[in-house]
């Protein structure tokens, strides 16, 4: 079993940052891959960034150019850095992650409970 636990959400002004963190715990796995979504009022849940072991990103091109992913793989620890933020950028933001079981070697995926983004004046 895999925990994601999410912190960095809160209120920001537009232009201002933000960097949210996901630490992945428990026993018996390994991390393929770790990401972020975001799900906004009235609007689907999508994708904002994934990130692989080996550090190959992919972003969503509305965040592209101003959000930045990265990992610490020792630390089983994703990272998302909101820079330039945008009242469209307010949501709820989840941690997401791709894990492998070392016994088994079956791959599961996991969610975190998600954090609240607010950008405004």
């Amino acid at each position: 079993q895999v925990q994601l636990v999410e912190s960095g959400g809160g209120l920001v002004q537009p232009g201002g940052s933000l960097r949210l963190s996901c630490a992945a715990s428990g026993k018996g796995f390994s991390i393929r891959a770790m990401g972020w979504y975001r799900q906004a009022p009235g609007r689907e849940r999508e994708l904002v960034a994934t990130i692989t072991r080996d550090r190959y990103t992919n972003y969503a091109d509305s965040v592209k150019g101003r959000f930045t992913i990265s990992r610490d793989n020792d630390k089983n620890t994703v990272y998302l850095q909101m820079n330039s933020l945008k009242s469209d950028d307010t949501a709820v933001y989840y941690c997401y992650a791709k894990a492998m079981s070392t016994l088994s070697w079956i791959e599961n995926d996991y969610w975190g409970q998600g954090t609240q983004v607010t950008v405004s004046s």
